[in-house]
């Protein structure tokens, strides 16, 4: 009987080494080699690029995202850790305030956890444990369109330094971000426009880095005092403590009560706040560098998962797919869970099998729909966010939402379940159970936090002797 002949393995080009498409090109090497396109050049250490101006703002990753890193890249969120990020306990070390204006509890009980650090910290180390594989390549290039028909996309065409290349590929990912020209590029193959929606709150951040007080210590909380979309402007921020003893502050502002560029506004904008205890804690921290803003907050999805005919061999994931307000911290968790589901698909079908790629779509598309969800349960009700008001089943799950919040913020059974859905671990169909409904309806009404739950010794940075 012959030998059976050698199979050849399948080729994958990546677009853009944003973190989707790192943890996506991270997944695919277990299945076929993998070139990645990236734009820019990269930098060497935890250094922001031009490409990713979000980079500058607040960025975490919840315990769903967390749970997803370890899973595919296990020892990275330690590797971040031993380089200054922390994982910080929600909510034993967190002053929170929900947007109805809720003061959670710094309860103990619960096991989830944030990774804290900044965006350019998680990205150097991701890049530094993928980019090194054996089976990935990355290629400086832009991609400026698909090889093959409606049916199969076969590669990508790209340029540099005014030379055309293409990329020959059983599958292309596009993660190139907010920008992505997907829905373009299938249309130049025959394919109808995905649809769409965008809800936009309006939401301007600036963002501005501090040396920690010195009397903050090594653990100071994280601070965070969500805007109130019932009463617009909405207002907010969050001061994040992260490595080298520094605090990256984000502050943010609805329609009408955008915070600004100038630098003598930034802490006085924060002590604007119904709770001025951001601005209240940056009033004795030294400012670092100049205020950052943008204005690139919507939520915008495109529903890929939904088209009618899709083509062998590509697929969408990441911002490119949907980007949401980041405010809510969903995106990296999103960007992780969606290539578990990449590759549990693959681990049942072969890269260049028929209807693998809608497949592929329609399983990283749960996760979207997840913080989708949870980001438009928010924004929708904001003056002018979307082209029609919210149905009634919306301002249902709202109002259903707050009473958890409600619930949660004085009960740890409630607080829990409240964080399993937050952190993006359960569904939201964890809020209707019974650790939430029982004290929901029949609990002890324990009163609610009139101010933020700061301790003794964290009161003591905003009076210092």
């Amino acid at each position: 009987m012959p030998d059976r002949l050698p199979t050849r393995r399948p080729t994958a080009v990546v677009i853009g080494a944003s973190a989707a498409g790192l943890f996506t090109a991270a997944v695919l090497t277990e299945f076929a080699n993998v070139t990645i396109i990236e734009r820019d050049r990269l930098p060497d250490g935890p250094e922001p690029r031009r490409g990713v101006p979000q980079t500058r703002h607040a960025h975490l990753v919840w315990s769903g995202g967390v749970n997803a890193i370890n899973e595919l890249l296990p020892g990275l969120t330690d590797a971040a850790v031993g380089q200054g990020a922390r994982l910080v306990r929600i909510m034993g070390d967190m002053i929170s305030r929900a947007p109805n204006e809720v003061w959670f509890r710094r309860f103990l009980a619960t096991h989830h956890r944030n990774l804290v650090c900044s965006r350019d910290l998680l990205d150097s180390v991701l890049r530094d444990r993928v980019l090194t594989h054996e089976h990935v390549t990355l290629q400086q290039a832009t991609a400026t369109g698909l090889e093959g028909d409606a049916t199969r996309v076969t590669g990508v065409r790209a340029y540099r330094a005014d030379q055309e290349f293409t990329f020959p590929a059983d599958l292309v990912i596009d993660a190139s971000g907010r920008g992505s020209h997907a829905a373009q590029w299938l249309a130049t193959l025959g394919l109808p426009k995905a649809t769409e929606r965008e809800v936009n709150a309006g939401v301007t951040y600036a963002t501005r880095l501090f040396k920690a007080p010195a009397s903050a210590g090594d653990n100071f909380p994280l601070v965070n005092v969500q805007a109130n979309p019932a009463k617009a402007p909405g207002q907010g921020g969050i001061i994040l403590p992260i490595e080298n003893n520094q605090w990256l502050v984000t502050l943010a502002g609805t329609r009408g009560g955008e915070p600004i560029a100038d630098p003598d506004a930034f802490v006085p904008f924060a002590l604007g706040f119904a709770d001025p205890v951001i601005g209240q804690l940056l009033q004795h921290a030294q400012p670092i560098n100049d205020v950052v803003t943008t204005r690139s907050t919507a939520n915008r999805r495109r529903y890929f998962e939904k088209m009618k005919h899709w083509p062998d061999g590509f697929m969408v994931m990441g911002d490119a797919v949907a980007a949401y307000n980041p405010v809510y911290g969903h995106g990296l968790t999103v960007a992780a869970q969606g290539a578990i589901a990449v590759r549990n698909v693959l681990r049942t079908k072969h890269i260049t099998a028929p209807g693998t790629t809608r497949q592929l779509q329609r399983a990283a598309a749960r996760p979207v729909a997840a913080a989708w969800d949870l980001a438009v349960g928010q924004d929708a009700f904001y003056p002018g966010a979307a082209q029609t008001p919210p149905t009634p089943m919306e301002r249902f799950l709202a109002r259903f939402v707050d009473k958890a919040v409600e619930t949660g913020a004085r009960n740890p059974r409630a607080m829990g379940a409240l964080l399993d859905v937050m952190s993006m671990e359960k569904p939201a169909t964890r809020l209707f159970s019974r650790d939430m409904l029982i004290p929901m309806l029949f609990g002890p009404r324990t009163p609610h936090l009139q101010g933020p739950p700061l301790r003794e010794e964290e009161r003591a940075v905003i009076h210092p002797c």
